[in-house]
């Protein structure tokens, strides 16, 4: 059975939300996972605070180590939506080229790929501070944060775009479900 005649409990998918450090990527696919797993979906978020800790530990900030990053976040997201697991992969993924290598890889296997773009504007995302790189970067002991002093790439055509200082959290996650529904993944 190919994906496109599987049912949406067996078909997997990778969801990429990307954007701004603190936009609210990671609490939005926490709270779609949860939505997900009632419905006895296979689900895994692919968390890039834990990735880069246990499978990127040594990369650094450069553009090039943002890239891998991204490159090995999307090669575990693809294994896993390959095998039936919808892959929720809430990850900065600051370059448009780094985002499109990971779709172009899905698309090569034949594997569900959707972009959704956080967009939070930075004056949100600091005010969230949520780690607290916001103060350290305007108080001089950070440098390379995503969207102040080092680029971000917002898509231009993403899957869906959210705006998560205009709407709830659970507002948000209902309408990334509604997408996954719509495009009979979920």
């Amino acid at each position: 059975m190919t994906n496109s005649q599987e049912s949406p409990e067996m078909t997997g998918a990778t969801v990429w939300l990307t954007g701004l450090p603190s936009a609210g990527k990671t609490t939005i696919a926490y709270a779609l996972a949860g939505k997900l797993g009632e419905r006895g979906r296979k689900v895994q978020v692919l968390d890039g605070d834990e990735i880069r800790e246990f499978l990127s530990a040594g990369l650094g900030f450069s553009r090039e180590d943002r890239h891998t990053n991204v490159q090995r976040i999307g090669y575990v997201a693809e294994l896993l939506a390959r095998n039936g697991v919808l892959a929720l992969a809430p990850v900065i993924a600051p370059y448009a080229d780094s985002r499109e290598a990971v779709r172009k890889r899905h698309q090569a296997q034949g594997t569900a790929y959707l972009e959704v773009h956080v967009a939070t504007p930075v004056e949100v995302c600091a005010v969230r501070d949520v780690k607290g790189l916001y103060a350290k970067q305007a108080a001089g002991e950070l440098s390379g944060l995503t969207g102040v002093d080092d680029p971000y790439e917002a898509p231009a055509d993403p899957d869906l775009r959210i705006e998560s200082h205009t709407q709830s959290v659970d507002e948000s996650a209902a309408a990334l479900l509604a997408l996954l529904t719509e495009r009979g993944l979920a």
